[in-house]
């Protein structure tokens, strides 16, 4: 496993992880202090605040999981994914792809997420 896909596959897992003590624990390995998550649904920066985003998308859609898409194609300091997102055994209702920089310690410092694929607005 090349250290991108690491990256993304821990990248994944703080998304998937309910537990809001053990998600923060795992933001604080991942992500550096400042980090910097800007979507088209919001703009955030450092872990506290990338947290925060996490848990409401997890409010918001309850029991729904994210899933990698295709490979991760990464080099430099920088990696790219494409991810699902849905309830678990049906096609997922979201999907996007984002793009990841590392710092030097190779930690996250930026992530720029696009949405392909999202849910019909009520």
């Amino acid at each position: 496993m090349s250290d991108y896909e690491s990256v993304v596959r821990r990248f994944i897992e703080v998304w998937n992880e309910t537990d809001p003590v053990a998600r923060r624990a795992a933001i604080d390995a991942l992500f550096t202090e400042d980090v910097r998550f800007v979507d088209p649904m919001a703009a955030v920066r450092g872990r506290a605040e990338v947290d925060g985003m996490i848990g409401g998308v997890q409010a918001r859609f309850p029991g729904f999981v994210i899933s990698p898409l295709g490979a991760v194609d990464g080099h430099h300091d920088q990696a790219r994914f494409g991810w699902e997102m849905g309830l678990p055994g049906q096609e997922a209702p979201v999907a996007g792809f984002d793009v990841v920089t590392l710092a030097a310690d190779g930690r996250v410092d930026q992530v720029l997420g696009f949405l392909d694929r999202v849910p019909a607005q009520a």
